[in-house]
């Protein structure tokens, strides 16, 4: 079901708890003016987070970064573009969940202003689609880089459909990645 409270529309996706959200821009000849965040309309939405933290990191084309969970101290973000294009990511992980397994995606761009709601016990990663890439993102939990695992990005049980023209460039990290198996033995 799709709502829309103020300047922002909400859309539900196949996975209880993640939202593509839509953002209503106001331009002209000078350009233009967006709220990106306003706690009153995403609580009414039913999207009570408490963020505590932005962050941001700036990417080039082929670059996947994910995908990536905390295990004992799960952050929801909140997450943009606001500069090219990246394709997003996110995985359930939440135990009991009816979607557990399952992913969601979603094209955020700078252009559309669009943005992606993931909730805790959620893996999350994106690749760069554009030339370079400023990524955004709010969360509700400090990283804990003690806590951290991730899933290898091209995990076959995963089967996440990746827009890939060739081999991403990944962090030594991401290169050694363990397998979904392997990580929900963690959880």
């Amino acid at each position: 079901m799709d709502k829309t409270v103020g300047n922002f529309t909400f859309h539900e996706t196949s996975i209880k708890g993640v939202y593509r959200i839509e953002v209503k821009r106001f331009g002209d000849e000078r350009g233009y003016f967006m709220e990106t965040y306003k706690k009153s309309d995403f609580d009414e939405a039913g999207l009570k987070y408490n963020f505590i933290q932005d962050n941001q990191s700036k990417s080039k084309k082929g670059v996947l970064r994910g995908l990536h969970l905390q295990k004992q101290f799960p952050q929801a973000k909140l997450v943009r573009c606001i500069e090219g294009e990246v394709f997003d990511v996110c995985v359930d992980l939440r135990k009991g969940s009816p979607t557990f397994g399952k992913y969601e995606c979603s094209i955020l761009s700078a252009e559309k202003g669009n943005q992606f709601m993931i909730p805790k016990g959620f893996a999350h990663g994106f690749l760069v689609l554009s030339e370079s890439a400023t990524f955004c993102y709010k969360v509700d939990e400090l990283y804990h880089p003690e806590d951290e695992v991730g899933i290898a990005y091209n995990d076959e049980d995963l089967n996440v459909e990746w827009p890939l023209e060739f081999e991403p460039i990944l962090s030594e990290k991401d290169k050694k990645q363990k397998s979904f198996k392997e990580v929900i033995k963690l959880l």
